[in-house]
């Protein structure tokens, strides 16, 4: 089935229900946004020659727009290329041609250079409501199947050239399904706020919103800002929103700085990152029991796993803070496994790598058969992830697999000496990496941001690491920033850490 299918029964059950909101002003009620869909799906076949299976990209801030145009691409049963707002216009060029898009939508029209263009790529307005000019009326979705392609996701390419996640309309489906029976319940009356970016993950929240008739809400200031949305929530009432790690920690330090408790909020949805136990705890005493946590990849796309917020919220609970520091069951459509480096399964509580199959995992990596045979293994999904699950079926995320530090002959999973770190109370984040050293193989490396101005003392912060952690693991050096490389999605940037280690090291040497 086509996914746009929800949108045209929700507008013919539930016409006048609120749909659209730019803040606190509604913009659309859902017969309005099921309308300018139709027009821009007109228009895309009648001026632009957008058929079914056709690819067109889209390159924006957050707006109402954006919901519409994703809807007019699906209308007509073409595919989506959602690129981050924030990348290069050479960047976002190169996945416009890599998917083969026909049009690349952007913020004005004129973000990209006609040198950038992809050949037979038209770049057009975001923004800018086509007129109806008489076009054939499109009253109905173009029919798809579920295998049909509807999503075309590039990852970060941390690794080098990012590659196509394809995500048909099955996979949307069975993503969007598990969102009721394992993270939070919809209804009618929700605010689904867009405060991280609609092309990754919290865009994809859109359907089951849609399918339920709720709102859809972005923040006047189209991005992340923790004042602005305590105002949007205390307005609007029962606002879900995704956010990273680093948002809710934003939030937590907002909302203790104004005295507000989460007036407004019904749920936080957090994942995309790690969320240490010292974050977890305040952000729990802050907002009350609001929060859940997911885990997923883009290829699997927010349903691998997740943490119920009455987990979270259970404080008092035995082994809470084992269970806490997881990232909860399995979502209801996948399965997961722990695989040795064999690819067979391992007992409970033994580390491994994470391997997940089900109904939202990805049909493979667009042009790329090699990346999707090296992923795609017996119909399991190789997150290249390393974890664990206890016997209970909780499962734990120590790290990527290229991210754990080999020091002396012996692992040291970066996540749990920043686990530590994050608890002393003079440390805001941290970031660990493995820098290379002739003597062990590789040093334990920590950058540090701290609450306040003035750095610690390194000798003071290992005597303090010792107390709680075997030695070898203890950061070798301590370096101290204002503040750490993130991505759109608030998601430190490791690759920088590690090329800013190689370039100092190269300098020093020099």
């Amino acid at each position: 089935m086509n996914i746009a299918n929800w949108l045209h029964d929700t507008q013919r059950r539930a016409p006048q229900r609120p749909a659209l909101f730019d803040g606190t002003r509604q913009v659309a009620d859902y017969a309005t946004f099921a309308a300018h869909v139709r027009q821009r799906a007109a228009c895309l076949v009648d001026q632009h020659g957008v058929a079914a299976g056709d690819a067109v990209a889209v390159l924006m801030k957050n707006s109402c727009d954006y919901l519409e145009l994703l809807y007019a691409i699906w209308w007509i049963g073409a595919v989506v290329v959602p690129i981050n707002a924030k990348l290069h216009p050479a960047e976002a060029a190169w996945i416009a041609e890599n998917a083969e898009a026909k049009l690349i939508f952007t913020d004005g029209g004129r973000v990209l250079s006609a040198r950038d263009l992809p050949l037979r790529c038209k770049e057009l307005d975001g923004h800018a409501l086509p007129p109806t000019r008489g076009w054939p009326t499109l009253e109905h979705p173009v029919p798809r199947q579920a295998s049909d392609l509807a999503w075309l996701f590039y990852t970060s390419g941390t690794t080098g050239r990012s590659k196509g996640v394809m995500l048909s309309h099955g996979n949307l489906v069975a993503m969007s399904l598990c969102y009721p029976i394992d993270v939070d319940p919809v209804s009618a009356d929700d605010a689904a706020v867009y405060a991280a970016p609609m092309s990754h993950g919290a865009g994809l929240y859109n359907f089951i919103h849609v399918r339920c008739g709720a709102r859809h809400v972005v923040p006047a200031s189209h991005g992340f800002d923790a004042a602005e949305l305590f105002g949007l929530a205390t307005e609007l009432g029962n606002v879900s929103l995704f956010a990273a790690p680093t948002m809710v920690k934003r939030m937590v330090e907002q909302a203790r700085r104004q005295g507000y408790r989460g007036e407004g909020i019904k749920t936080i949805v957090y994942g995309g990152g790690p969320m240490y136990l010292a974050d977890l705890r305040e952000a729990v005493e802050t907002f009350g029991p609001r929060l859940v946590q997911i885990y997923g990849q883009g290829e699997s796309p927010m349903t691998i796993s997740v943490l119920p917020r009455a987990v979270i919220a259970d404080g008092q609970r035995v082994g809470w803070a084992s269970l806490a520091a997881s990232v909860g069951h399995a979502q209801s459509c996948v399965e997961i496994r722990i695989l040795d480096t064999h690819h067979q399964p391992v007992p409970a509580g033994e580390r491994g790598e994470i391997a997940v199959r089900g109904a939202t995992v990805m049909h493979g990596y667009w042009r790329n058969p090699e990346a999707t045979r090296q992923t795609l293994v017996d119909g399991w999904l190789l997150t290249g992830d390393i974890g664990f699950l206890d016997p209970a079926g909780y499962l734990t995320l120590t790290d990527r697999s290229k991210d754990v530090i080999i020091t002396g002959g012996s692992n040291v999973y970066p996540r749990e000496v920043e686990e530590v770190l994050a608890q002393h109370p003079e440390v805001f984040e941290v970031c660990v990496v493995g820098e290379p050293d002739a003597q062990w193989g590789e040093s334990v490396v920590a950058f540090v941001v701290t609450r306040s101005a003035q750095p610690l003392d390194t000798a003071e912060l290992s005597a303090w690491f010792l107390t709680r952690m075997a030695s070898f693991k203890k950061p070798k050096k301590y370096l101290f920033r204002d503040e750490l490389p993130k991505n759109s999605y608030g998601k430190i940037l490791k690759t920088d850490l590690r090329q800013w280690l190689k370039e100092a090291s190269i300098a020093a040497v020099r």
